[in-house]
């Protein structure tokens, strides 16, 4: 097995976990809180089980060469390797999808999740998309 593919199991198990996680906090707390709250339970769980991860990452936008801070924030970025992007809202729209991808092009991370928690089932509130250079 190469590097690409043990990189590839490594986030789809990472994955994986954030999901389970996400799942886990839904089944507890379900629809109806804000995005902040969900945050902050998905926080809880991945210092519990030891999983590395950055909040609120800035996000500069380079144009001309010059990096602009726009005032982006990726809500969560676990292990360098997912972006993980909360919502509560009635349902995912395209600018939300439009808006993982232009930050996975942004900082090259192979791997987004958006997950929106104001779901009735939150396996229907979860868009995995990847990166274009994965």
């Amino acid at each position: 097995m190469n590097h690409r593919d043990t990189e590839a199991q490594r986030i789809n198990a990472l994955s994986e976990r954030i999901i389970g996680f996400c799942i886990e906090i839904h089944k507890a707390l379900g629809p109806g809180l804000l995005e902040s709250a969900y945050e902050e339970c998905l926080c809880f769980e991945l210092a519990t089980a030891g999983i590395a991860f950055e909040r609120q990452k800035p996000l500069p936008v380079e144009y001309k060469g010059v990096r602009l801070d726009c005032g982006y924030r990726l809500d969560l970025v676990v292990e360098g390797l997912i972006i993980v992007e909360l919502k509560a809202v009635e349902k995912i729209l395209p600018v939300h999808e439009a808006q993982l991808l232009t930050y996975l092009k942004l900082t090259g991370i192979p791997l987004g999740l958006l997950i929106n928690f104001n779901v009735p089932l939150l396996k229907d509130g979860i868009v995995r998309r990847k990166n274009g250079q994965w």
